[in-house]
Parts: structure tokens; C-alpha cells; sequence
């Protein structure tokens, strides 16, 4: 990358070069990538919560993904493999907990099996390493686990993404403003961004990304852009295991290549307790942690996009099924009983739940990789969900590559 004037050498009204909105596990690694590839730009990171990696960084499963499932050649699938590696060296070298434990696929239905064996057939694709069991290996791995047959995938791990976030915070030493929610944007050409809080600041930029996650699609609409999506929010509900030991490490099913959901899965984390789920039921809010939360503007907003009853259209069947699992323990200790037979109703305990913010198009798709746009002044992040935060080193080195670039052309005499 070559080197950005930046606005402390030329001068102005500019409070940084680049603003970050968001400090989720992208953002701050995009703060991160820029400064490291750019020493002396000026970042600044705005977060409306009082600490990082407050929603979906911090309430997801901890998983380090291999990069399996994804299609080969997007960016999904190469910014997992790269991610994993990364993210396990990034923890070895910050003393961030982390383990590369391993994990199984099982099929546990004969019509499962064709999708096994094309998940074998994509990971090599992938170049990601597998080991395709039958079903009296699976117990060497799991022996609480029955399945037909299984893939067991070497490079899966887990670690602590809050702390990631945290040391990529510090480590960038981009200047961050926590309980700064941004309410207005005004987008001059050739000027910058000049972007106001709820409390009234106003700071100037050069460069603006957009890396609000559950909320990106507004950032978009208030810097004068049309996202062509709307982020529509899906809460996962997770239960803990009250006999731990009965999990080795991570046990997911064979997932239906129609959804980007990877189903309920079992995951051992870095703190030894088991962790189920999630499902994908609609969020009445995109913050939208339970069934009591319920934000009108919000939940208006889902309704009035297209797209939305479009997916209630076509997948109304799935749907049912993952809302009769949020609303019956009994339902979802079933659907978990097909890996683990042992597990009873009195062995899930309640933990909190997550909201993955995805995107949808108007004709009801579900947009199934990492989506970055760009406008003036501007670089929107417009669906990152799993598995960003495994990839969210080489994410936020492409965000950042993309915002450098469009500095020096703003800068440029």
C-alpha cells in the first residue's frame, strides 16, 4: 500500500482520516488493518455500546471456522480458510484463549448422506483436510454421538472473540469512542463525512466505513446510499449442558444447503462448558435478544421489505420448525437427541441468545457471502455474518485496502 498524506500532515478541518462505524470484530479489525498497513493514518472507531463486541461478536459460539461449508471461490470460503489460521495465530501470539480441537459433521438420516459426501467433496475444493467416518468411528471421536456416518474436519477451533476484539482495539491504536451512536451522516463530495452522535459531536473524516452490523443498512441509508438489502434479524436461542462431559469437543449436523444456517450444533468452548444451539427464529428487533423485545419502528421496517414475506413464502415449512423449537424446550431436546440420544429436557439450561444480522434482497434472497460496496467517501460492510468473525483479519484487511485506496485519492493534489 503506498503511503497516505494523511490529515495531520495536510492539514483541515478533519478530525481523522478514516471513520469506522462500528466496533464489533470487523470494525475493530479494520481500524487494525489500516493502521498496520498505513502508520500514521488517523482512525477513529465509534461504538453506540459502552464496550466492544457487544452483539454479534460477543454472543455467538466462539467457533473458529474451517471454512467447509462455504462455495469455492467466495469470498466466504477463502476469507475462512485464510481467517482460521490467522485467528489461531493471532491468539497464539496475544495469549488469547483458543484451542484447535477438531469437530464432527454427522449425518444421522439416510437423506442426509448425499449432502455429506458433497461437503467432503467441498472442503477439498477448499483445500481444507477431512476424515470421512462411518458410523462405528464416530464413537472414537464422540462416544455419546450416533450417527451414520460423519466427516471430521481437523482445523475447527474455538476461542474468545471478545477478547480478540479487545487486543485488535488495542493494538490498533485507532482512538475509540464507546457509547457514541451515530444519528446523522452528511456526505460532502470531495470534502469527507461529517458524522453526529446522540450526544452532539460531530466528527469530520475523510473516509468513511460502515461496519454497523445489525444496523448497516441504516449507516447506509443515512450517508444518502441505497443498500439494495435490508438487514433482517434471525435470533439464536443457545441452552448449556448441564453434563458437559458428555461432549468431547464440536458436533454439528449436516446442514441444508438452502439456508446460510448451519443448524443446532454442540460446542465445547474454551471455558469447558457445552454450549447447543442456536436456531434461527425472526427477531422482532434487531437487538432483539428475546421474545419480550419488541422495537415498532423495527420490526415495521422487517415487514414493509419485500423480500421478507418472500422468505416466509418459500420457507414457511423450515421456519415453522425452528419456531416450534423456540418454543418448546421439549421440540428442541428432540431435534438435539438425533447427535446426542443421552441428553434429556433437564440437562439444557437457558443461555443467552444471539441475533445474526442478515441480509435479504427484495425478491426474498438471502445474501449467502461477505458483501462490500462502495460509494463516495464511503465503504459499506453489508453482511458479514457467521463466519465473519473467523474471517475477520483478511475482511478487515480488504475493507481496509479499499478505504486506503480511496483516501489517497482524496488526498491526492
Amino acid at each position: 500500500m503506498a503511503q497516505v498524506r494523511t490529515a495531520s500532515a495536510r492539514g483541515g478541518g478533519h478530525d481523522c482520516d478514516v471513520l469506522v462505524v462500528g466496533g464489533g470484530i470487523v470494525g475493530l479489525s479494520t481500524a487494525y488493518a489500516i493502521t498496520r498497513a498505513a502508520p500514521g493514518t488517523r482512525v477513529t472507531v465509534l461504538e453506540k455500546e459502552p464496550g466492544p463486541a457487544r452483539h454479534q461478536t460477543g454472543r455467538n459460539s466462539g467457533v473458529i471456522h474451517s471454512g467447509v461449508y462455504y462455495r469455492p471461490g467466495s469470498l466466504k470460503a477463502r476469507y475462512a480458510v485464510r481467517g482460521a489460521a490467522e485467528m489461531v495465530k493471532f491468539c497464539a501470539e496475544y495469549g488469547i484463549p483458543h484451542a484447535v480441537t477438531g469437530k464432527l459433521i454427522v449425518a444421522t438420516e439416510r437423506a442426509e448422506l448425499p449432502r455429506l459426501h458433497a461437503l467432503v467433496q467441498r472442503a477439498r475444493e477448499n483445500g481444507i483436510p477431512v476424515r470421512e467416518l462411518g458410523a462405528a468411528q464416530i464413537p472414537e471421536h464422540e462416544p455419546e454421538v450416533r450417527g451414520l456416518a460423519a466427516i471430521h474436519v481437523g482445523t475447527t477451533g474455538v476461542c474468545d472473540y471478545v477478547a480478540v476484539a479487545r487486543q485488535l482495539a488495542h493494538a490498533s491504536g485507532a482512538e475509540i469512542r464507546y457509547g457514541a451512536e451515530v444519528r446523522h451522516v452528511d456526505r460532502r463530495p470531495g470534502l469527507g463525512v461529517a458524522v453526529r452522535t446522540r450526544s452532539g459531536d460531530v466528527i469530520r473524516a475523510r473516509v468513511m466505513v460502515n461496519c454497523a452490523g445489525l444496523h448497516c443498512d441504516e449507516i447506509a441509508r443515512l450517508t444518502g446510499d441505497d443498500p439494495g438489502m435490508r438487514i433482517v434479524p434471525f435470533r439464536g436461542e443457545y441452552y448449556e449442558l448441564a453434563r458437559p462431559e458428555l461432549v468431547r469437543g464440536l458436533v454439528y449436523p449436516v446442514p441444508d444447503p438452502a439456508f446460510p444456517f448451519l443448524g443446532v450444533h454442540l460446542t465445547r468452548g474454551i471455558d469447558g462448558g457445552v454450549h447447543i444451539g442456536p436456531n434461527a427464529v425472526p427477531a422482532l428487533a434487531r437487538e432483539g435478544y428475546g421474545w419480550g423485545v419488541v422495537r415498532p419502528r423495527e420490526l415495521g421496517a422487517t415487514l414493509a421489505w419485500p423480500g421478507s414475506w418472500r422468505i416466509a413464502r418459500r420457507h414457511w415449512r423450515y421456519g415453522a420448525g425452528e419456531l416450534r423449537r423456540s418454543l418448546s424446550k421439549t421440540a428442541f431436546t428432540t431435534a438435539v437427541r438425533r447427535l446426542l440420544p443421552a441428553v434429556t429436557e433437564d440437562d439444557l439450561v437457558a443461555a443467552p441468545a444471539g441475533v445474526r444480522a442478515q441480509a435479504v434482497l427484495a425478491d426474498g434472497t438471502l445474501v449467502d457471502d461477505f458483501l462490500i460496496r462502495e460509494a463516495a467517501h464511503t465503504v459499506h460492510v453489508l453482511n458479514a455474518p457467521s463466519p465473519a468473525a473467523t474471517a475477520s483479519l483478511p475482511i478487515g484487511r480488504e475493507v481496509g485496502r479499499r478505504a486506503l485506496a480511496m483516501l489517497e485519492e482524496v488526498v491526492r493534489p
